[in-house]
């Protein structure tokens, strides 16, 4: 299964990426067309459905019967939940609802990982057991398409969202900017904003451009660089590297995932703002966090809200006693691990998260009981704090690149303990000086890229073009060769 799933990540270096003249190609085409059908709403309906199904089906033309089925499924299922009388009608809509997407997802992700984990089982009892496998091939950004849908037929049922035309909610499934990997805009957030023609005039164009050039210099020369440089080798062969080479390593990993993700955020947001659309803000310098809690206020914030509102507070939230409120963290962190993949793996690296908010809320529930603030203040608390913390999360992250079993991850801390007497010839200047540049750049203050961001928008277009075209040439010059698949699409 794993062979499988490889290839279909190996086949997403051949889509449609962003860092790509393919996708700028199709981008360029994409926004020219779209701008000249917007006074024509229906019609860009239709159009942005279409290129949506495109940038899909570029790597797999069949899957894009998967955003149709989604579409139209759950259109028929906020009707029913819509005109229902009655809590238990309604109620068993939503419940259907929830069947049919998380049944999507279940057989296209974790069909064969529960029944290949069942029959390790067996085996231990002394059965040998021949599970039956299905090895569908994982559509790209599945989880992320069955999250935004959920929060549809959720938001639908609480009453704080009317049901959409199918026109729209296909507008809202294909709309290709978040279709790989997010943010997880909500519809409640998305789907007001197609009532009415957006107006190219309040396109704010230097704030987009700005986040694309901000997200390819952080995939690019950051995430990319550690990764070939260092990162993939030390998870993939550890042996071959010493104790100092593997510490680097894991911080680099940490640097490259944050790098990564959040790169692709920042195009995903400035690609929609050219757009015409606003997408929510997925990171906010989550490497300063103070304790567990502060780092899920910053990491993947689309993801953190989603769980605290969809599966945290559904589950009873911190109402129901101190003891239902760490079993509530931990069921939510244990899902949350295991929506990032199928494998044992992600799911401890849910419940390392989960323990490390249930300690958090601990030790602030005992400060608050002594009168004293949740986290102590000052330059050494604070810095000690953030310290603690991203050595926490970057442990947690040694489970995080594989997706299989734990022997790779442990043979990485084994050698991590073992192999000490030794530099290596991967721990060079520059690969410490990129890792160190990757969590500083989370210090800068956000008033300073705010100054940065104003300062380029006053900027004369012509300006602003030749400082693009320049920047984007020295990418180019010094970037790596060829694209690379962002990490969170196996996700």
């Amino acid at each position: 299964m794993d062979g499988l799933r490889e290839s279909v990540y190996r086949r997403a270096g051949l889509s449609l990426l962003f860092p790509t003249i393919t996708f700028a190609i199709f981008f360029v085409a994409v926004f020219i067309a779209s701008w000249l059908l917007m006074p024509r709403l229906r019609l860009w309906k239709v159009f942005i459905v279409l290129a949506g199904c495109v940038f899909y089906g570029w790597w797999d033309y069949r899957a894009v019967a998967l955003l149709g089925v989604v579409a139209l499924a759950n259109f028929g299922f906020a009707l029913a939940i819509a005109r229902a009388r009655g809590a238990g009608p309604r109620k068993a809509a939503l419940i259907a609802a929830l069947v049919f997407d998380l049944g999507l997802l279940a057989v296209f992700k974790y069909f064969d990982f529960f029944v290949v984990s069942a029959a390790n089982v067996f085996h231990v009892v002394g059965l040998q057991v021949t599970p039956p496998l299905i090895e569908l091939a994982l559509p790209i950004g599945i989880s992320f398409l069955i999250f935004r849908i959920i929060s549809y037929v959720v938001d639908i049922y609480r009453g704080t969202l009317e049901p959409a035309s199918l026109l729209d909610l296909a507008v809202y499934v294909a709309f290709f900017p978040y279709l790989l990997a997010g943010p997880i805009a909500r519809a409640s957030e998305f789907l007001p904003q197609l009532r009415e023609p957006r107006d190219p005039r309040r396109i704010d164009a230097s704030r987009a451009f700005f986040l694309i050039f901000a997200g390819l210099v952080k995939k690019m020369l950051i995430a990319d660089y550690v990764a070939t440089h260092l990162v993939t080798g030390v998870f993939t062969t550890p042996g071959r590297y010493t104790s100092l080479e593997i510490l680097l390593g894991i911080y680099g990993y940490s640097v490259q995932i944050y790098c990564d993700f959040s790169a692709y955020s920042d195009m995903a947001i400035g690609l929609s703002l050219l757009l015409g659309f606003e997408l929510p803000d997925n990171f906010n310098a989550p490497y300063t966090a103070r304790d567990m809690r502060d780092f899920w206020r910053r990491w993947h914030m689309t993801l953190s809200s989603w769980i605290r509102d969809y599966l945290y507070i559904p589950f009873g939230g911190n109402r129901k006693g101190v003891r239902r409120t760490y079993v509530n963290l931990m069921a939510a962190m244990l899902l949350a691990g295991l929506w990032h993949g199928a494998a044992w793996t992600f799911v401890f690296w849910g419940g390392l998260h989960g323990a490390g908010l249930c300690c958090d809320h601990w030790r602030a529930a005992r400060r608050r009981a002594r009168g004293e603030p949740a986290l102590r203040d000052g330059f050494w608390p604070v810095a000690r704090q953030r310290f603690l913390t991203f050595q926490f999360v970057t442990f947690a992250w040694v489970f995080f690149p594989t997706r299989s079993d734990f022997a790779s991850p442990f043979a990485v801390l084994s050698r991590l303990l073992t192999a000490w007497g030794g530099v290596g010839a991967n721990v060079t200047l520059a690969v410490v000086l990129v890792i160190v540049l990757g969590v500083a750049i989370q210090y800068v203050p956000a008033r300073a890229t705010g100054l940065a961001q104003v300062r380029f928008s006053r900027l004369s277009p012509v300006l602003q073009g030749v400082g693009l075209a320049l920047g984007f040439f020295v990418l180019n010059v010094v970037g790596p060769q060829g694209p690379a698949a962002f990490l969170y699409f196996r996700f």
